[in-house]
């Protein structure tokens, strides 16, 4: 059976959270790579950031529907997220548009698990900890090439 260790790019990129975002974007093209763990001072996992959260910056703003009740204007949803949407549209560091909130896997974990945890939880990048640093990273690229029966044999 399969495991993360087999499958894993064991060549890991991985980006600080005071990288600029115009850094990140230059390296995901020169890497082609689709995402980056982000490391803290003590290299330790700080976040996640994909290509999504690059794309997100430049979406439209969603404002809010208001509906008019007597002299009131009553927002339809939070002005919360609309105020999140803002922060992270202008956004000039890693830190401001990385994903806080990281699943990882470890280097025994199989396939199987993996795929279910990608699918379940919507994830394009699990990177793989050991010792509490990073052995390696998983997209799901890497996923099909060991369904394949590529995955021990890439050069990594």
């Amino acid at each position: 059976m399969l495991k993360a260790r087999d499958i894993m790019n064991k060549n890991v990129v991985t980006v600080t959270k005071d990288m600029s975002v115009e850094t990140l974007g230059r390296l995901f093209m020169e890497k082609n790579i689709s995402g980056a763990p982000v490391l803290d001072e003590e290299n330790n996992i700080f976040g996640i950031v994909t290509e999504n959260d690059l794309v997100n910056q430049n979406k439209r703003i969603h404002i809010p529907t208001m509906i008019r009740l007597f002299d009131a204007l009553i927002p339809l949803g939070g002005f919360g997220s609309v105020e999140e949407e803002i922060r992270r549209m202008s956004a000039s560091k890693v830190s401001e548009i990385c994903s806080r909130e990281v699943v990882t896997v470890s280097p025994d974990t199989t396939l199987q698990d993996i795929a279910t945890i990608m699918s379940e939880k919507n994830i394009h990048l699990l990177p793989v900890v050991s010792s509490g640093k990073i052995a390696g990273i998983i997209g799901k690229i890497d996923i099909i090439k060991g369904i394949l029966g590529e995955g021990d044999k890439q050069q990594r």
